[in-house]
């Protein structure tokens, strides 16, 4: 099966402490909460060939991984179009170093010439924060109003009604909703 949109969460290599502490007084390395990717194995999804000719790709990164989200968009064969930014409300003094993240951005990237069901008037957007690494409902509903299907998520967490996912906290094939 080919997809119109898709969108990827892919597991970052390992990028320090999450947010809940564990024993001992310091967070939880990230690796407790999924197993992470080296840049070459991210680079190395084969998210070309599951992409139709003229597609749109999400592809969501943090601050740290910028530059590495557009290597992988150019591996997968699409161009990089804007970046968007989740601007999440502040925690108090949670990670980062001198300023505290409190920002998740996506890739808006393009392959062929995929229309766009409508124009966005910005790109950011103040979505509640939810559980670790878990995305904004509010999100996959932008990019239902913004691109076409079929759509896939990788790396998904849960099932969304219309979307094909693949991920390995929910299986390791991707699931065909019907």
């Amino acid at each position: 099966m080919k997809y119109s949109t898709i969108v990827v969460d892919p597991p970052w290599p390992d990028q320090g402490r999450g947010p809940d502490w564990g024993s001992g007084g310091s967070p939880k390395p990230v690796t407790d909460y999924y197993p992470c990717m080296s840049f070459d194995e991210i680079n190395a999804l084969s998210v070309r060939d599951i992409a139709e000719k003229d597609a749109h790709l999400y592809l969501w990164t943090c601050n740290r991984y910028i530059l590495n989200a557009y290597d992988a968009c150019y591996a997968w064969g699409f161009k990089p179009s804007v970046l968007l930014t989740w601007c999440k409300p502040a925690m108090g003094i949670g990670l980062g170093g001198t300023f505290v993240q409190t920002s998740e951005h996506i890739l808006f990237c393009r392959r062929g010439s995929l229309a766009a069901k409508q124009r966005v008037d910005r790109t950011w957007f103040e979505w509640p924060r939810r559980k670790h690494s878990q995305k904004p409902d509010e999100f996959m509903e932008l990019v239902e109003s913004v691109s076409p299907g079929p759509y896939v998520e990788l790396f998904a967490r849960r099932a969304r009604a219309g979307w094909d996912r693949w991920g390995n906290q929910i299986d390791s094939t991707i699931e065909v909703n019907k």
